[in-house]
């Protein structure tokens, strides 16, 4: 599987292709500074230079099978980049993948995404997870949209829960497996769900997935 990843020097995108190239797939990651392509290529993975805020994607998608979507502006950005990057850039991916015929269709959002009509320093980046959420469902693809909560650096636990009745945290370890496991299973497709960790076992936690 030829697996296209935009955000490809995030922390979640690296530990995904990582587990693409260990797994005999084909992981490009889509980057925008020419100094991360050494870090992919030791991650096994093939750069990809393209600037999504300013480049035509089109060019770069080649014989992608999937797309997922895991850029972000981060949080030192402003209103305007979280407007141009984490809704503009899964938009134009979007795009790309209806105009190019590439069906699947991943994106990383996040939890609490209902909170962006609250007023609060996370608004900007609610409402644009929220907005780009929208248009995945509306998009006509074969999408799935993980919603993971607070993101940790704590080694992956290998155990879920993807019905929270709250928030909490989950590693990116465990967010990128999740990734990868939705990539292979078809009971995913046209579902959205949160992301914590918690009790059940990662593979059975994806493969039990319906849609709602």
């Amino acid at each position: 599987m030829d697996v296209l990843v935009a955000g490809g020097h995030g922390q979640i995108a690296r530990r995904l292709l990582r587990l693409l190239a260990r797994n005999g797939h084909t992981p490009r990651g889509l980057i925008r500074n020419p100094d991360h392509v050494a870090d992919l290529e030791s991650d096994g993975a093939l750069p990809v230079l393209c600037d999504l805020e300013r480049d035509d994607l089109r060019p770069h998608v080649g014989a992608a099978d999937a797309i997922v979507f895991a850029a972000g502006a981060g949080p030192g950005s402003g209103p305007e980049r979280k407007q141009t990057l984490d809704l503009g850039g899964a938009l134009k991916c979007i795009q790309a993948a209806q105009e190019l015929g590439v069906d699947r269709f991943l994106i990383v959002s996040s939890i609490n995404t209902e909170q962006a009509d609250t007023p609060g320093p996370m608004q900007a980046y609610f409402a644009a997870k929220r907005d780009a959420d929208r248009a995945v469902e509306a998009s006509g693809l074969a999408w799935t949209i993980v919603r993971p909560g607070a993101l940790t650096n704590d080694p992956g636990t290998g155990h879920v829960n993807l019905a929270p009745p709250g928030f909490g945290d989950v590693t990116r370890d465990d967010v990128a497996a999740v990734l990868y496991e939705c990539l292979l299973a078809e009971n995913t497709i046209g579902v959205k769900f949160d992301l914590l960790n918690g009790d059940q076992p990662l593979v059975d936690a994806v493969r039990s997935l319906t849609r709602r």
